[in-house]
Order: structure tokens, then C-alpha cells, then sequence
């Protein structure tokens, strides 16, 4: 990521789909020379909350793996464990909601599973390297990782802070394709709810 060029990680940016919603998002602008982690040691560069959250995650597919060879029997259990993980799930959130330093939330603009765009009442410099919590309430979960600036444009009286992501788990970025494919699926049947409702 550090070898490519900023034409280059605006063409890595766009090649995610991106969809405009908001999520907070507790950043911080790290130090000139701070040495990103490697992917594999990201894990320990979480705040602690941040780690159970993904040794739960790790779990629940663990314990949901050996039921698919039950077969048919086995839908009623998989869906109540289903229904105990949901829950285990948002008291989770709630918790690393309590994490989040509101003198540091932000708010996005959209955000995908290349990176992010946030609104922002200051500048941010374009390279800067940024530490990111998001918290994600729609799929009760939080993601740990970190970004680059790669523009900040003046909007009205803010400015609007594009983000790519440069140390960010695997799962975590499949956690933010399907978070933005479900808000979209969310937004096309309340569109089409909202036509029916005309029609009638």
C-alpha cells in the first residue's frame, strides 16, 4: 500500500461499491512516523474490547460449522443458536459503543469495504495516517483498523475526508461489503414500499 501511488489508491478505493450512509467512526490522526502493523499483528494493536468481540465472532462460525453436515434436523437448533449469538452480539456493541471517545466521533458520509468518506470541521492532510473504530449498529458489531487521507475537499462548511483502507482484516472487510449490500437491499424494498404506497 505504501509503494502505490495516490492516482493508484484512488483507483483502489473506487474499485469497492460504496453506499451513502452514516456510521460513527472514532478516529485518530497518528504521528508522522508511526509504523503501520502488519496485517497479522493487527489483532494486537485492538483495544481489548475489540479483540473479544472478534474471538466471539471466531466462535459462533466455529459452532455453527458442524451443524451443516446434521442436514435438515438441524435448522431449528442453527436458528436458535442463531437468535443467542444475535444477542451475545448486540450486548457486544453496546459495550464497544461505550468505547467510542465522542471528542474524536465523526460521522461518514458512505463508506464500503475499499474505504470511506467522512465529513469533517477541520482539514486533514492528504497522507495522513489515520487509527479508525467504526461502529456498525446495523450489524451489531464494531471494526478496528487503519486508513490513509487520500483527498479532503471543502463541502458548504465542512470537508468531506476520503479514507482508504490500509491495515484492515480480511473479515472485517467482508463484514463492510455485506453491511453495504444489506443497507442497500434495506433502501431498494423501502423505495419500493414507498411506490406501492403511491400507486394505492
Amino acid at each position: 500500500m505504501q509503494n502505490l501511488t495516490l492516482e493508484q489508491k484512488h483507483q483502489q478505493f473506487d474499485e469497492f461499491f460504496m453506499i451513502k450512509h452514516n456510521i460513527p467512526v472514532n478516529i485518530l490522526v497518528l504521528e508522522d512516523d508511526f509504523v503501520l502493523p502488519e496485517i497479522d499483528d493487527l489483532h494486537q494493536h485492538m483495544p481489548y474490547e475489540f479483540q473479544i468481540a472478534s474471538e466471539l465472532s471466531a466462535i459462533d462460525t466455529k459452532a455453527l460449522r458442524p451443524l451443516r453436515r446434521l442436514g435438515e434436523h438441524a435448522v431449528e437448533l442453527a436458528e436458535f443458536l442463531n437468535h443467542q449469538s444475535r444477542k451475545i452480539d448486540l450486548m457486544m456493541s453496546l459495550i464497544l459503543q461505550q468505547h467510542a471517545n465522542h471528542e474524536q466521533t465523526y460521522q461518514s458520509i458512505q463508506f464500503g469495504g475499499g474505504g470511506m468518506v467522512l465529513g469533517s470541521e477541520s482539514e486533514l492532510l492528504i497522507g495522513a495516517a489515520i487509527e479508525l473504530k467504526l461502529f456498525l449498529r446495523e450489524e451489531a458489531s464494531a471494526i478496528f483498523c487503519f486508513g490513509e487521507v487520500i483527498a479532503c475537499k471543502p463541502v458548504d462548511d465542512t470537508y468531506h475526508v476520503s479514507l482508504i483502507f490500509t491495515r484492515i482484516r480480511e473479515e472485517d472487510q467482508d463484514l463492510l461489503v455485506k453491511a453495504s449490500l444489506h443497507l442497500q437491499a434495506a433502501n431498494l424494498r423501502k423505495r419500493k414500499n414507498q411506490d406501492k404506497t403511491l400507486k394505492n
